[in-house]
């Protein structure tokens, strides 16, 4: 840019086409990952909340097992 007519040259307009063509490049990267991890942070939480159900379940089965144990120890 020429600092006393404020003019741009064809080599400054050439710099800033291709730096806004990157941030369009980088925008579009970051929504795909944006996207990407979106999915996977959906994906965990379902994961999470079946393995929080599992482990409700196999607590259960467990208590249930020693409360039996002690009935058949105090039977005995």
């Amino acid at each position: 840019m020429d600092s006393t007519n404020k003019t741009f040259s064809e080599s400054d307009l050439q710099k800033l086409e291709n730096q806004i063509d990157e941030l369009i490049d980088t925008v579009g990267h970051l929504k795909q990952e944006n996207t990407t991890l979106r999915n996977q942070h959906d994906h965990l939480i379902t994961e999470r909340s079946q393995l929080i159900e599992k482990t409700e379940l196999a607590r259960t089965r467990v208590e249930a097992m020693i409360t039996r144990l002690r009935s058949l120890e105090l039977g005995s």
